[in-house]
């Protein structure tokens, strides 16, 4: 411990004797680090804290997923675009500086470097500007700054619902030629699959491929083959019936052809009642026996047959089995025909499917394309009735513009502190330097270790009067010039905290 109490006290005293070179090397290292801080432009900064909140009367109808990221980023790009920038060059004091526009576009870019917009949670974002333009004094910089912001935040507001129907208009009118491009390109194609299908699948049932519609062909034609061999057996067993029924029943005669005839008229209307034509059996028949009852003229008649109701209704039944089963044999034969016509087509012509599976393609990818084109510019139209009843982006200020009188940047009370520590500490190392560079001893124990020999005593300095007078003189002059260094950092430090004074 005594060691190091000594060291100490051998520094000071190196330090000490040559405090004048000290004293030197701190005031020139403080006259140039001050010069130098004096010389730093004052940067003065304005805050703003806003609340931007994304349109959402519609939500998943007019915007995507990732709207609202994209909403954020528009902020910040609408904020410092440079069309945005030089507008507030030329709403600002800087309009005195751009004459031209390279040098409004010049000062845009210069204020684009000092603008930083921050986004922070819940859609709030803080936008900040700081200002140092040459030619400006520090209040001007300080209200520079803080209408910098604020045109920023109007512009903003003012721009935003007009960007957005613009580019909403934009939208529509690049969809709406789109739609008319694709609609003809869509119709060629359906064209051209009619055609294909008039000329190759006309005659076949269902759709799609070749050979699904032979497949479901070869389904119905196994269905009407089917029905066709029930109503041959329907239609056989109906005239097997027929041929043990007697086509009429014996009968009480009566006197008179008028009584035979009003028979037979009766039977007649009762006929066409049903709907039966002139060519039907039965109807012919009772016609041939009336011109006979005419013929014949009056008379009695012992007996005569009355139709038999039973084989009526069987003619009946027989007739509508043939229809059925001459439909069922015609559609058979225009399915078997069909069938044998498309398999000799495949034969002699096997890039038919190959065609008709690429005209499915083109066909199918056109609609596709036009459907989702139609159901962007649906999204788009709903976007533009929203954004005609409330903005996309709702911009509200929390915090205004602030407008600060203290500078951003430089710190000079720190600085001008800094300083005048690192000048004290070049100065000390200085002078230290220079004494371990001499040889020469502090104190006799030094000197005893330095030559290895026994020091036998000191002699300690004698000052006459007029030395001790001139050394009192010369402390004087050192505490004189050191309070002159501590007194010039006051001062410095005095001007700045005055000039603060005097932006408020």
């Amino acid at each position: 411990m005594n060691g190091i109490y000594e060291e100490i006290r051998v520094a000071l005293h190196i330090v000490w004797r040559r405090r004048w070179l000290a004293l030197a090397i701190a005031w020139a290292v403080c006259v140039v680090g001050w010069l130098v801080i004096s010389l730093i432009p004052n940067r003065y900064e304005s805050r703003a804290r806003v609340s931007v909140q994304m349109n959402a009367l519609l939500p998943g109808k007019t915007s995507d997923p990732n709207d609202a990221q994209a909403g954020i980023d528009r902020v910040r790009q609408s904020l410092t675009s440079t069309a945005n920038l030089i507008k507030v060059v030329r709403a600002t004091d800087l309009s005195r500086q751009a004459t031209t526009d390279a040098e409004a576009a010049s000062l845009a870019a210069g204020l684009r470097n000092g603008i930083n917009v921050v986004a922070q949670p819940d859609n709030f974002f803080e936008i900040s500007a700081e200002t140092n333009v040459g030619g400006l004094s520090d209040s001007q910089n300080a209200k520079l700054a803080h209408d910098v912001v604020q045109k920023l935040i109007d512009l903003f507001v003012e721009t935003n619902m007009a960007d957005d129907r613009a580019q909403n208009a934009q939208s529509m009118t690049f969809l709406n030629e789109e739609l008319n491009r694709r609609q003809k390109g869509l119709s060629e194609a359906e064209a051209r699959k009619v055609a294909f299908e008039q000329k190759f699948l006309g005659l076949l049932p269902g759709s799609g491929s070749i050979d699904q519609r032979m497949d479901a062909a070869r389904s119905e034609l196994a269905s009407v083959q089917s029905n066709l061999d029930a109503a041959q057996g329907s239609l056989a067993a109906v005239n097997a019936q027929m041929g043990s029924t007697p086509a009429t029943i014996a009968t009480p005669g009566m006197s008179g052809g008028g009584s035979r005839m009003g028979t037979l008229e009766a039977q007649l209307a009762d006929a066409q009642a049903r709907g039966w034509t002139d060519q039907h059996p039965d109807v012919v028949a009772i016609r041939s026996q009336m011109a006979r009852v005419r013929g014949a003229g009056t008379g009695i008649i012992a007996g005569t047959g009355s139709p038999n109701p039973l084989y009526v209704s069987l003619r009946a039944m027989q007739a509508e089995k043939q229809a059925t089963a001459a439909a069922l044999a015609s559609r058979k034969a225009e399915l078997q025909g069909t069938l044998n016509r498309m398999a000799a087509i495949q034969v002699n012509q096997p890039g038919v499917a190959a065609q008709q599976g690429q005209l499915d393609r083109d066909y199918q990818v056109l609609k596709d394309q036009y459907d989702k084109l139609l159901g962007d510019r649906e999204d788009v139209r709903l976007r533009s009735n929203v954004a005609n009843r409330a903005d996309a982006i709702q911009f509200k200020v929390i915090d205004p513009p602030s407008r600060s009188r203290i500078p951003s940047s430089p710190n000079r009370p720190l600085l001008l502190l800094g300083v005048l520590i690192v000048a004290l500490c070049a100065g000390v190392g200085t002078a230290f330097l220079q004494g371990q560079l001499k040889t020469s001893y502090a104190t006799a124990d030094r000197l005893a270790k330095a030559t290895g020999m026994i020091v036998l005593g000191s002699i300690p300095e004698t000052l006459t009067v007029a030395q001790t007078a001139h050394r009192q003189e010369r402390l004087k002059w050192f505490v004189g010039a050191a309070g002159a260094l501590g007194g010039a950092f006051v001062l410095l430090l005095a001007i700045e905290f005055i000039e603060r004074g005097l932006m408020a």
